[in-house]
C-alpha cells in the first residue's frame, strides 16, 4: 500500500519530496564507486582458506581472521610474479584493491601481491619445490651415478668471468693439468639464467663427449642463486645421460641443482678436488703397486724354488719304479687270462644246453599243425561266403523284378495311358480339370498323341480305374 501511495504521488505532483528509490544497479553502482574510491589499494593481513585454482589459471581464495573473512582474487597477470603457490592455512600479507561485483553483489580483493607471514616467498617456494620433487623421486639415491675414476674430458657450465670458474681452473691445473675442460659459457643470475643451463645441459649432452658435467658459480643470495632452484633445471639433470656434478655457492647453500645432481660439491674447489687426485698421489700410488707386486712376485719365486728343491730331493731312480710295475703288469696279465678262460667255458656249456632244448622243441611241426588248420578255416570261410553272395543276388534279383512291375513304363505296357493338359503339361486325373476344345497330349507306352477335347463326362473307362482324354 505504501508503494502505491508513493506511485501516486509521484505520478500526481511534480512537488513532491519522498526518499529516492534506487534501482539494484544503480545502488551497486553507487556502492562500488564509494568502496573503490575510499579504498584504492589496502594491505591485509589473514588466512587462506576456500583456496581453488580453475582452468582459467586465477587464484580464488578467502582470507580471514577470528571475527570476519573477505573474498580475494589474484588474476593470472600478477601470479606470474609469484615464487610460491598459496595453499589452505597459511597466513599471508597481500596487497590489492576493492572491487565490486556487481552480477552477485559481492565486494573482494583484487590481489596484486601476496607474500608469506614469518618466511620469505623465495624460502616457502624452494620448500614447496623440495616436496614435491622429492615425492617424485627426483632426488632419490637410486637415480644417482656414479663419476668416473678418472675424467679425461670434464665440461663446466658457469659464467666465464666468474671466479668460481677461475678457482676450479686453478684446482684442475694443480692436481691433474692434463685434463681436458670445457666451458660452456651460461648466465648464473637472472630470470633466463635457467633455461640457458638447461639449454647447455642438452648441448653437452647430444654433441658433446664428455664423461662429467659441472655446474657451478659462487655463493650468493637466495635471490641470486634462483636460477638453479627451478623444477626444469632438476629434471634436466635427471635427463642427463652424463653424471653432472653441482657446485653451487657456499658450503652453506643448498639448492634444488645440488639435490638433483649425481654429486653435490660444497664449493667449486671442492668440485675439483673430488673429480681428479692429485697427478703426484697417483704417481706414488702407482709405483707403490708396482713395489708390492715385485715384492710378491719374488716371494712366489722363492717359495716354488724351495719346493722345486724340495721335491727334486724326494724323488727315486724312475728304472726301479719301472721294473717294479712291469712285474705288477704280468701279474696282472696272467690273472686276467685265468679268469678269461673260465668265464668263457661256463659260457660256452650253457650255449651247447640251449642249442640242444632247441631241437628239442622245434617249432617246425608246430608250424605244420596250424599251417593244416589254417588251410581248412580257408576253405569253409569261402564256402560260407559264396553261399551269403548267392542269397543275396537270389534276393536282388527279386526286388529288380518288383521294381520292374512297378514301373511307370510297365503299366504303360498294359494299354494304360498318361493324359497332361497343354501347354502347362498338368496331368490330367479328373474330368473336371480339362474342358471342351482344350488340347492335351495322350503318353503311350510308344509315342504320344496330340488330341482336341469334344467331350467330357463322369462315365470311367469300363474294366476299372484309369486315366481317359
Amino acid at each position: 500500500m505504501q508503494t502505491d501511495s508513493i506511485d501516486e504521488k509521484r505520478e500526481g505532483s511534480e512537488e513532491f519530496s519522498g526518499p529516492k528509490i534506487y534501482t539494484v544497479s544503480e545502488l551497486t553502482s553507487e556502492i562500488k564507486s564509494l568502496l573503490e574510491e575510499s579504498f584504492d589499494f589496502v594491505w591485509i593481513e589473514g588466512e587462506i582458506s576456500n583456496f581453488r585454482s580453475p582452468l582459467s589459471g586465477h587464484y580464488y581464495m578467502v582470507l580471514k581472521d577470528d571475527q570476519a573473512q573477505i573474498r580475494a582474487v589474484m588474476f593470472k597477470p600478477q601470479i606470474r610474479y609469484l615464487r610460491f603457490i598459496p595453499e589452505d592455512g597459511m597466513r599471508v600479507i597481500a596487497r590489492g584493491r576493492i572491487g565490486v561485483y556487481a552480477p552477485r553483489g559481492e565486494y573482494q580483493v583484487i590481489l596484486d601481491y601476496l607474500e608469506p607471514l614469518g618466511v620469505g616467498a623465495l624460502a616457502l617456494a624452494f620448500e614447496q619445490l623440495k616436496k614435491r620433487l622429492a615425492s617424485e623421486g627426483i632426488f632419490d639415491a637410486e637415480q644417482k651415478r656414479p663419476l668416473p675414476f678418472l675424467p679425461q674430458k670434464v665440461a663446466v657450465i658457469t659464467s666465464p668471468t666468474g671466479a668460481a670458474i677461475r678457482d676450479f681452473l686453478k684446482v684442475i691445473a694443480r692436481r691433474f693439468a692434463n685434463l681436458e675442460i670445457i666451458i660452456i659459457p651460461t648466465r648464473v643470475q637472472g630470470e633466463e639464467a635457467t633455461a640457458e643451463i638447461v639449454e647447455a645441459l642438452e648441448l653437452a649432452n647430444k654433441f658433446l663427449d664428455v664423461d662429467v658435467i659441472v655446474i657451478t658459480r659462487g655463493g650468493g643470495s637466495l635471490e641470486d642463486l634462483w636460477a638453479f632452484n627451478k623444477e626444469e633445471l632438476a629434471y634436466a639433470i635427471r635427463r642427463s645421460s652424463v653424471p653432472v656434478v653441482s657446485a653451487v655457492g657456499h658450503e652453506i647453500d643448498t639448492t634444488i641443482c645440488d639435490l638433483a645432481a649425481d654429486l653435490r660439491a660444497p664449493t667449486p674447489s671442492a668440485a675439483a678436488e673430488m673429480l681428479v687426485k692429485e697427478k703426484e698421489s697417483l704417481v706414488q700410488g702407482l709405483n707403490g703397486l708396482v713395489q708390492r707386486m715385485t715384492i710378491q712376485v719374488e716371494s712366489t719365486l722363492d717359495h716354488w724354488k724351495a719346493r722345486l728343491e724340495e721335491l727334486c730331493d724326494r724323488l727315486r731312480d724312475p728304472r726301479r719304479a719301472i721294473t717294479e710295475q712291469w712285474i705288477k703288469l704280468d701279474e696282472l696279465t696272467w690273472r686276467l687270462t685265468k679268469g678269461a678262460r673260465w668265464t668263457l667255458e661256463g659260457h660256452q656249456g650253457r650255449l651247447e644246453f640251449a642249442t640242444r632244448a632247441l631241437v628239442h622243441h622245434c617249432p617246425t611241426r608246430r608250424i605244420e599243425i596250424w599251417g593244416s588248420r589254417l588251410d581248412r578255416l580257408v576253405q569253409a570261410i569261402v564256402h560260407r561266403v559264396m553261399n551269403i553272395l548267392g542269397e543275396k543276388r537270389a534276393h536282388l534279383a527279386a526286388i529288380g523284378n518288383r521294381v520292374v512291375d512297378l514301373s511307370p513304363l510297365s503299366i504303360l505296357e498294359r494299354g494304360y495311358s498318361i493324359t497332361v493338359k497343354l501347354p502347362s503339361a498338368e496331368i490330367i486325373r479328373s474330368y473336371e480339370e480339362v474342358g471342351v476344345g482344350e488340347r492335351v497330349r495322350v503318353v503311350l507306352a510308344k509315342g504320344s498323341l496330340t488330341c482336341q477335347v469334344e467331350g467330357a463326362s463322369q462315365e470311367q473307362f469300363p474294366g476299372g480305374n484309369g486315366s481317359s482324354g
